[in-house]
């Protein structure tokens, strides 16, 4: 459910007042993430790897309440349910967005990425969820990147996570990921928070 709220009574209304009316109100936090357990577990019970993290990504932010709030519109809006967004290759050669809403099992939130990915694809007709926070991501696995920058607008005010091709390092495996948030929605403690909380998924998974 997505309702609207009061910002002076939530916790992020001296950031509101702040940084609302900002013309570049994003902050980008880099990280590198060793994914070794992810990859170990792939292999085992045949995931695919983005599907994986994806699950990881909303498992820590679960965790961090920021993530239920998101400046919108001029406003902050509370929802109870989070999604996680991925970027779909499309049967025409180009792309579209898919929104997943977290399960509360990874084999059904697998099989919803699989199915809903799968369709998008073919359909070439991008899926949104209106009803729940979306956390955005972008893989680009056809090269090792070792940060990256998005694009600062007002028309995408979604926190996000890009990454690249994961990278071998002394039996381990590397992965660097850019996470951008909006300021109104928390502060770089809250995102650091949530960066340490993604290490852990990753690890506990």
């Amino acid at each position: 459910m997505k309702q609207q709220v009061n910002p002076s009574e939530t916790t992020r209304a001296n950031a509101f007042n702040l940084w609302m009316s900002s013309p570049m109100p994003m902050v980008t936090l880099t990280k590198t993430l060793d994914v070794t357990r992810l990859i170990k577990y792939c292999k085992k019970y045949d995931y695919k790897f983005n599907m994986l993290l994806c699950w990881t990504i909303g498992q820590a932010a679960s965790k961090v309440k920021e993530f239920y709030m998101l400046p919108e519109k001029g406003g902050i809006y509370r929802y109870d349910e989070l999604s996680i967004n991925v970027i779909v290759p499309n049967v025409n050669g180009g792309i579209n967005s898919c929104d997943i809403q977290m399960s509360d099992t990874l084999n059904d939130f697998n099989e919803d990425y699989l199915r809903l990915t799968n369709l998008v694809s073919l359909n070439c007709k991008s899926q949104f969820r209106e009803d729940t926070m979306v956390i955005g991501t972008s893989a680009m696995i056809q090269t090792e990147l070792d940060t990256i920058t998005n694009q600062y607008t007002d028309t995408f005010l979604n926190p996000m996570l890009l990454w690249g091709k994961y990278r071998r390092k002394c039996f381990r495996y590397k992965l660097p990921v850019s996470f951008q948030f909006h300021h109104v929605q928390m502060d770089g403690m809250h995102g650091a928070m949530f960066l340490e909380e993604l290490q852990k998924s990753i690890d506990n998974i």
